[in-house]
């Protein structure tokens, strides 16, 4: 037995006998994904004791700023399981946070062009074969839990290529895993991550994997085929062409029932769906599958033909509340609209009415927006609906002003409201409303426990095919605002919040065969583009460059662009010193109580200190993470742009502790116990609207 193996065996045994409930096994908390805790050792009366426990630093953050953690820990026999900045896994002591084993993914052969970000690891284990599964960029790999290698007889050499098996050719397309999946017995049932741009895009199908062999068991066809449930929902060759439709966010697994409970996302390209007429089954649902079979059972859609980017952004939630004097199971889906539904386990029926509410028509050619979308009756909206000159921020008379003269340019005040080429603007924002963090619930309680972003945002459409500009609109520049300008902005300026760089005054910086490498292969979050021909690449190299295009290659064939419509990138509406143009607060964490329909409480998340410097009370920022609520009466939660972590009263919402981190906490904490002791541990990864960039995970408990 090696070293590593020998400490990891030691840790093992001195946990042995600890309560169940003293641990965070499962991404979520549990299977049903309540992000709760039954341990109570901090609680109300001494949080304000809290101390860091450990800190452990993983000595990967890109010193650019751009990395980020937001994975949320696995704590299983006093060994805790995570990812770093750069996508390695490890394991460390829990009680003491000294390292285990480490495992480079990229050292062994992943194809590191895709990083993306890693939100968490799966544990499965069943005698002596203990396992960790988990996603770095297009593999999936099984790992000894006991010594951070890859099993064998695991797929090839441990892991397997996420881009095979899904019925269709997706060479060079967007295809990796960022949420870990749900175990059911000996499956891993694991959605993915593609791109939902203007370009090409791999369907979002959900496969379940053997978590022996990582073969593929079953597998469900989110954009249905020929025969399938859902087929007339489509064009009659969507399951051939069209994308997206996927489950990227966490899924979660009734086990007494055999039933898996995903929320997919939106149908490709998000903004315009003229080449995809009809609802669109099972893009933005709550689907519910058999575990076993890959079955389907049930399906709410809680949007309509999708073209506003609405992916259902967390894990259903299994709840079982009180509801009219009776006990019921349900599940709770939060949106990036800010609604709840509530809905009934077995069946899908809501248990609050719901209303399809009468939505404005398209006026982008070819596009046939949905009449009517789903709204909740019940729990009100957990953030605000509408932007109008009423909700103005009014920071300061000139910011007011400012703000003011562009929301008059633009499309306003009612939900829904189409893409334009005018601008329309998105409130809540493409980054929610609720997003991945998810909602932690409180089975003594009740209630659900949701953070939440109000920050507007406007999207713009432009034709891909600029004739009315005047401006160059050869292949080069046409092939750019087909696949770049979503990110890069169509004047190449990029989006700092967002870590995407500007693409101006290339010439001279890189050689043309270097930028054709870097298309063909990806770097970062960049997607490869290898599906691009030959011509394609070289033109839009030259384009970039500032170079006059080349000739096409003999019998290079250009491809018919996939849409009419691109946007001009995702931008935050802002006023001129950089504050989100609507009144405050900018950052909720609200508590719903679920049996009655009803918000308890509602209070800003976070501060900003300049802010709070000039006399203005607390406005609450932008956040990505979630919370975790426990029995000791607190919801302890990071997210925030301040780089605070925090405790609140989960009665009352009042905070009860703070602390700073060494970079922001954007992701969930995880709360376990090890021989006697609490502790409560956060990725500190950075990185994200605009703040540094960092490495570590910090544990706090009680001093001794």
């Amino acid at each position: 037995m090696g070293a590593s193996a020998r400490l990891f065996a030691a840790v093992a045994a001195a946990a042995v006998g600890a309560a169940s409930h003293g641990e965070w096994s499962v991404h979520g908390g549990d299977p049903g994904h309540q992000q709760y805790s039954a341990l109570d050792r901090i609680n109300t009366t001494n949080v304000q004791r809290l101390r860091v426990a450990w800190t452990y630093r993983a000595g990967d953050a890109r010193a650019d700023n751009r990395s980020q953690i937001q994975c949320h820990p696995i704590i299983v026999g006093g060994v805790l399981y995570a990812t770093s900045a750069q996508l390695k896994a490890f394991a460390l002591d829990a009680a003491t946070g000294r390292p285990l084993w480490t495992f480079d993914p990229f050292q062994a052969g992943a194809e590191q062009h895709s990083l993306g970000v890693n939100r968490g690891v799966v544990y499965w284990g069943e005698g002596d074969d203990r396992r960790i599964l988990f996603t770095a960029g297009q593999r999936l790999y099984a790992l000894d839990a006991r010594t951070g290698k890859p099993v064998a007889g695991f797929g090839a050499g441990g892991s397997v290529d996420l881009r095979e098996g899904l019925g269709r050719d997706v060479s060079g397309l967007y295809v990796l895993s960022n949420t870990p999946g749900a175990v059911y017995r000996d499956l891993l049932i694991l959605g993915t991550r593609v791109s939902e741009g203007p370009g090409p895009s791999a369907p979002g199908h959900v496969r379940a994997y053997d978590v022996r062999t990582g073969a593929v068991r079953w597998i469900f066809h989110t954009i249905p085929q020929p025969g399938e449930y859902g087929y007339e929902t489509w064009p009659r060759d969507a399951w051939q062409r069209i994308g997206g439709a996927n489950a990227w966010s966490a899924l979660s697994v009734d086990e007494k029932r055999g039933l898996v409970f995903l929320p997919t996302g939106s149908a490709a390209f998000d903004f315009w769906g003229g080449n995809r007429a009809g609802a669109n089954l099972f893009a933005n649902c709550v689907l519910v599958l058999r575990a076993a079979t890959g079955e389907r059972v049930w399906h709410y859609q809680t949007v309509h033909h999708d073209i506003w980017d609405r992916d259902l952004p967390a894990a259903p939630v299994l709840v079982t509340i009180e509801r009219v004097g009776r006990k019921v199971d349900a599940v709770a889906q939060v949106t990036k609209s800010g609604f709840v539904f509530l809905l009934d386990r077995e069946t899908g029926e809501p248990l609050y009415p719901v209303e399809e509410v009468a939505v404005p028509p398209s006026d982008l050619e070819g596009e046939t927006a949905w009449t009517t979308q789903p709204v909740p009756t019940k729990p009100p909206p957990f953030a605000r609906q509408l932007f109008t000159e009423a909700d103005v921020t009014d920071l300061s008379p000139a910011s007011r002003a400012a703000v003011l003269e562009r929301l008059r340019q633009v499309r306003t005040g009612r939900r829904f409201i189409p893409p334009s080429k005018q601008g329309t603007v998105i409130f809540p924002g493409f980054d929610g409303g609720a997003e991945w963090g998810g909602a932690a619930f409180d089975p003594a309680t009740g209630r659900l426990y949701v953070n939440a972003n109000e920050m507007p945002w406007i999207l713009t459409m432009v034709d891909v095919v600029d004739d009315a500009s005047g401006a160059d609109n050869g292949p080069g520049a046409r092939a750019y605002r087909q696949y770049c300008a979503a990110c890069h902005g169509v004047d190449r300026r990029g989006a700092p919040q967002q870590n995407v760089p500007a693409l101006l005054d290339l010439g001279g910086k890189r050689p043309p065969g270097d930028l054709e490498l870097l298309l063909q292969k990806g770097k970062g979050v960049m997607p490869s583009f290898r599906y691009l021909s030959e011509g394609e690449v070289k033109s839009l190299s030259a384009y970039l460059l500032g170079e006059a295009a080349p000739a096409p290659p003999v019998n290079d064939e250009e491809k018919p662009f996939g849409t009419p419509y691109t946007h001009t990138g995702y931008h935050r509406f802002l006023d001129p010193d950089g504050y989100p143009a609507v009144k405050p607060p900018w950052g909720t964490l609200s508590a719903i109580d679920l049996g009655r329909g009803e918000i308890d409480w509602h209070v800003p998340l976070g501060e900003l200190p300049e802010l709070t410097r000039r006399g203005i009370p607390p406005t609450g920022t932008e956040n990505y993470g979630g919370p975790i609520v426990t029995a000791g009466g607190l919801v302890f939660i990071g997210a925030t742009k301040d780089e605070k972590f925090r405790a609140f009263d989960k009665k009352s919402g009042k905070v009860l502790w703070e602390t700073s981190l060494p970079a922001g906490g954007y992701a969930t904490p995880s709360t376990y116990e090890v021989n006697g002791k609490q502790y409560v541990v956060i990725a500190a990864g950075g990185g994200k609207m605009g703040t540094k960039s960092g490495d570590a995970y910090v544990a706090f408990a009680l001093p001794d």
